[in-house]
């Protein structure tokens, strides 16, 4: 296991402060706030640890409300708002300075046989062909050093593979709102079903907005020419699946309007299972000019 993964996995190992409370702390982001994907992670894993073993994330829904302070620990309160028989509903608030910035409720249920079907895995080139993500990042002269340093060290835990330029490395002319990343963790993880539902959140939070971005030939928060932050995110764990084995996320934008833009993604294992469904719609504002 490397050493980022090591750091990053005991980020997400909360501290227990009392029943249903818990605390955790913040690591270095691309933005100087709280990185989305990681507060949405932590709240998983708060929501998680109120749940029985033989229940699996199935779904969580949402909001960020305000910008995280990097600086301060994170307080997450657990509501348990249901134990049915088949499933279980947490509701998750995360404070800092005695006011919510983030919101989520999450699902969790027993295993059940039923009926199967699934969206079809769309083509990709396999992922041990495309640079890594350094190779790629150092390949943009444009990008200032300190720009790329803040991007490998924010994902140095995941192996994170664009199929095409992403873009911050080709912007300018619109393209089609269409990207693909296969991502991993950069080592092994335990058996823990939750864990990897974790690090999928985690991740997910890195690239889905990037199709908002192509569809407007722009590069992103990376070169300053657009503003943003997330305000909302969903994902639906379909079937098994392992964060620490290659997982393609195929992702699209259907809409950009009024100073927001929406994502919409599946994830898929190498095999071809759909494993996850992801929507997010995020905060994507043209700067002015003054």
């Amino acid at each position: 296991m490397s050493e980022a993964l090591q750091s990053l996995l005991d980020l997400l190992d909360l501290e227990r402060i009392e029943e249903d409370i818990y605390r955790g702390h913040s690591r270095s982001a691309v933005v100087p706030r709280v990185f989305g994907g990681q507060v949405a992670a932590q709240a998983l894993v708060a929501a998680g640890r109120t749940v029985p073993a033989d229940r699996l994330a199935h779904s969580l829904h949402a909001y960020f409300l305000r910008p995280g302070d990097p600086g301060a620990p994170i307080v997450y309160n657990v509501d348990r708002l249901r134990d049915g028989r088949s499933f279980t509903t947490r509701r998750v608030v995360a404070v800092q300075h005695g006011k919510p910035i983030f919101g989520l409720s999450a699902s969790f249920q027993t295993y059940e046989d039923g009926l199967d079907h699934q969206a079809p895995m769309p083509a990709a080139p396999d992922p041990a062909t495309l640079p890594t993500g350094e190779d790629r990042l150092r390949s943009y002269p444009h990008l200032p050093a300190e720009t790329v340093e803040r991007f490998l060290e924010a994902r140095a835990a995941v192996d994170l593979r664009y199929v095409d330029d992403p873009p911050f490395g080709d912007f300018g002319t619109p393209r089609e709102p269409h990207s693909q990343v296969w991502f991993r963790t950069n080592g092994k993880l335990s058996d823990d079903p939750l864990l990897h539902v974790v690090l999928a959140t985690y991740v997910s939070d890195m690239t889905l907005l990037d199709s908002v971005l192509l569809a407007h030939g722009r590069g992103g928060w990376a070169v300053g020419d657009v503003v943003g932050a997330s305000l909302d995110h969903a994902m639906w764990f379909h079937r098994p699946f392992r964060a620490d084995e290659w997982l393609l996320y195929d992702q699209q934008s259907p809409s950009a309007s009024g100073g927001r833009g929406l994502g919409q993604a599946r994830i898929y294992t190498e095999d071809g299972r759909l494993a996850i469904s992801v929507i997010q719609e995020g905060v994507v504002r043209v700067p002015r000019e003054h």
